[in-house]
């Protein structure tokens, strides 16, 4: 670890962790510690990957931080997922965190690997797909869900082809201007050309690919929220207690940030030990803190006026090179929140949609006050105080996963009020 002293936390998908965790956290302000950076990392991580990521990401922060700061780090790690081997992923490592479908995981596999042009093969990866995510398929609701039925989206339950075709179409209409990750990236967000397949039907496998990263995207999301709400807010809850005067200061990564925000939800009531949040490139609606949505006064955010919770600044950091958060997220969000036909949401493609924008994307939407801006401005200005601030990394931030830099370090330590 590129830091000390570095405590990890660790979660599994219920949110649950081993005994012990808040005390050890609680040790680090009883030794002297007063800030305590947590950092959560986004989905496709193997744990061992997330380590070296929150090694690299916290590398800069000793030479930023003022005298008589005495900062202490700990790393969230959670079960996300892993696909490995690109440019031919090896589906199957999502059995690592997904055991219990292992068979339908090696079939999912199969079929992608050899990409029958036909469709029946497309209407077997459709009903896979809807085992793999607890889905029925009668007409779009979660499996063996008690109370209301809970809508799943659509793109699970609607005609296999014609779902692929449009991941596919997604694809091909982005490859001609972006450079996405690069292959190997550890994100599960693409954006970029796949090459290795032909014409017909046999294309649209391409899309599959997409669609089958979706698919764990809509368990991965959820999965992140829970276990924000029910594992790290109460364990901060419990480390408030003890040491009420320890200063805490979120970040989180895509659907870290998800995550660590979700945790807002958490805190038990008259809890604030939260003093700063930062989230880079968030994999979650812009309009989360809302108050009321612009194209539905009826509905707030899911987060709505959670922001209020941090004693300091929530800053978003967005950039416009993030083609994940700019293409494939709305186009997920779109699909997972409307049951308008798959013909009318191809329209999605390119057209700029703010209903099913990320965060991560264009920054905190539709709350009055918020602060939008430059990162240039931030390095030399500082975060303001309090209040949601967006801030613009284009600059630095060049890709979705594009976050270890000094620059970003510096926002974080500028929201925790602990830098020179």
């Amino acid at each position: 670890m590129s830091v000390e002293p570095y405590r990890e936390i660790t979660f599994d998908k219920d949110g649950d962790g081993p005994a012990g965790q808040p005390a050890a956290l609680v040790a680090l302000a009883r030794q002297g510690v007063t800030d305590l950076v947590v950092f959560a990392h986004g989905w496709n991580s193997s744990p061992a990957g997330a380590t070296r990521l929150c090694a690299d990401f916290f590398e800069p922060f000793p030479g930023l931080l003022a005298p008589g700061v005495e900062a202490g780090y700990a790393g969230v790690i959670w079960p996300s997922m892993m696909f490995t081997g690109e440019p031919v992923p090896d589906y199957r490592a999502l059995v690592t965190v997904l055991p219990e479908k292992e068979p339908v995981l090696d079939r999912l596999t199969e079929l992608l690997v050899t990409a029958p042009a036909d469709e029946a093969a497309f209407a077997e990866f459709g009903a896979l797909l809807r085992e793999l995510t607890d889905v029925a398929g009668d007409g779009g609701h979660r499996a063996g869900a008690a109370g209301p039925r809970e809508p799943v989206p659509e793109f699970l339950v609607a005609d296999p082809v014609e779902v692929c075709a449009l991941f596919t179409e997604a694809l091909e209409a982005e490859a001609g201007r972006t450079e996405g990750f690069g292959e190997g990236s550890p994100e599960g967000f693409r954006d970029g050309p796949v090459e290795g397949f032909g014409e017909g039907l046999g294309r649209y496998w391409k899309g599959a690919r997409e669609v089958l990263r979706q698919a764990t995207y809509y368990v991965m999301k959820k999965r992140a929220g829970h276990v924000g709400e029910f594992g790290l807010g109460p364990l901060l809850g419990e480390v408030a207690r003890a040491a009420p005067r320890l200063r805490v200061h979120l970040v989180g990564h895509s659907m870290g940030a998800r995550l660590v925000a979700y945790a807002l939800k958490g805190l038990p009531s008259g809890a604030r030990p939260v003093a700063s949040v930062t989230l880079l490139q968030g994999a979650f609606s812009h309009y989360a803190f809302a108050d009321r949505l612009p194209h539905d006064a009826g509905r707030a955010g899911a987060l709505r006026e959670l922001q209020n919770r941090v004693r300091g600044p929530v800053v978003a950091c967005y950039s416009r090179h993030d083609t994940a958060l700019g293409v494939f997220y709305p186009l997920a969000s779109r699909l997972a929140g409307d049951s308008a036909s798959l013909t009318r949401a191809a329209g999605l493609l390119g057209s700029g949609d703010p209903r099913w924008a990320a965060i991560g994307h264009d920054g905190v939407q539709a709350v009055p006050g918020t602060v939008v801006r430059s990162l240039a401005t931030v390095l030399r200005e500082g975060v303001p105080a309090s209040g949601c601030v967006s801030v613009d990394t284009a600059d630095v931030v060049r890709s979705h996963s594009d976050i270890c830099r000094a620059e970003l370090a510096r926002v974080v330590v500028s929201a925790a009020r602990t830098g020179r």
